[in-house]
């Protein structure tokens, strides 16, 4: 297991999925990472669907269903066991490839899942994704960012545009997602997620005992597709 330092936040390196699910967070870890280095062609995968639209999901009888080279051959199967790893925990494991993301078009505040956001739940649970081709996801440290909502000329301007009691302002924010995104500062350095690697992060929910780790999609600067699992 190795660690990487950013400020006072810690992201853990670990070599197999075991520690991976085993590994709690807690103090200022709040992501880990199942470093790997894959075999097999993930991008003779991508080019085997061809879609309308900026997405599509792919399941497990789809990738069963494909005639590939040695190479893909040796990929499926890293994807497939993937799934039956995840599985096993009780979540469902979702395979994308997807062109772009749909852009928020909110004139002062992006909620998008380009944004630096965290995620959110009502039970204990943690958010597992892994890209396999194309552009990675980004993270930051927790403290090389702030909560959108808090920059005072955003606020103000969510304030302008709210029409309910104001008593209600911060359920308003919370209901609509606001709460959850985030600036990175000017400072800020960028993890990239990098290809291949399983990361867990830590969601937002009642149970957490760390703070919810901060992400985003990349903005699809290779011009490639992305071949993603998340769940």
């Amino acid at each position: 297991m190795t660690e990487i330092l950013t400020n006072s936040s810690k992201l853990l390196h670990v070599s197999n999925f075991q520690d991976l699910i085993s590994t709690p967070f807690q103090g200022t870890t709040n992501a880990l990472s199942w470093s790997r280095e894959l075999a097999g062609d993930f991008e003779e995968i991508v080019n085997a669907f061809h879609f309308e639209g900026n997405m599509v999901e792919i399941d497990e009888e789809d990738l069963l269903g494909l005639k590939l080279s040695e190479a893909g051959q040796v990929a499926k199967e890293t994807i497939l066991s993937d799934f039956k790893l995840l599985s096993e925990l009780g979540v469902s494991p979702v395979l994308n490839i997807m062109t772009k993301y749909e852009a928020d078009e909110h004139p002062f505040f992006s909620t998008d899942v380009y944004s630096f956001h965290v995620d959110r739940s009502p039970i204990a649970t943690d958010t597992f994704l892994c890209t396999y081709y194309g552009d990675a996801s980004e993270l930051i440290p927790n403290e090389d960012a702030i909560q959108k909502i808090q920059i005072p000329e955003i606020r103000e301007k969510l304030v302008q545009t709210y029409t309910g009691k104001e008593a209600d302002f911060d359920a308003y924010l919370r209901e609509n997602f606001f709460d959850l995104h985030y600036q990175a500062l000017d400072a800020t350095k960028v993890i990239q997620a990098g290809i291949g690697h399983i990361w867990r992060l830590a969601v937002d929910h009642p149970e957490s005992k760390v703070l919810p780790c901060l992400h985003r999609a990349p903005k699809e600067k290779s011009g490639r597709k992305r071949l993603m699992l998340i769940c």
